[in-house]
């Protein structure tokens, strides 16, 4: 198997864990402060790794064109969390976090229109199966 079918497979897991675990660590707790507890955690985790890694030198070599676009990636993630631990609070997991897997549908159409990425007929259908197991959920 290739490689980052392997890593995609884990950050499913572990997305499915982060589901669960949210779910019970919100539970009493306001939103905003779970995830501002959660962002810390991870500030924390993720800083550790750079430095013990030795990756931290690669700062210097970053462009105003990288910087900008992780800047992007860390506000529509911020919101994302936000609204997701909203949800969470509010619903049941089982199915908020389907739902919010409307965003993998999502991301295949905007990479198609933006990226240019291929759009096969393997995509597509798998792009449209999300879709609707998703609103099922939803509707």
């Amino acid at each position: 198997m290739e490689m980052w079918k392997v890593y995609a497979l884990l950050s499913a897991v572990f997305a499915s864990l982060t589901a669960l675990f949210s779910k019970v660590g919100v539970q009493g707790v306001n939103a905003n402060v779970a995830t501002a507890i959660r962002v810390s955690f991870i500030l924390f985790l993720t800083w550790g790794i750079v430095w013990f890694s030795g990756a931290a030198k690669e700062i210097k070599t970053l462009s105003g064109h990288s910087f900008l676009f992780l800047l992007l990636s860390a506000l529509t993630t911020g919101g994302s969390w936000l609204f997701y631990f909203k949800a969470l609070q509010l619903g049941d997991v089982s199915k908020v976090a389907p739902i919010d897997k409307l965003s993998v549908a999502m991301t295949i159409f905007l990479a198609i229109l933006f990226l240019n990425e291929p759009a096969s007929l393997k995509t597509i259908t798998g792009g449209l199966l999300i879709t609707l197991g998703s609103l099922v959920l939803l509707l």
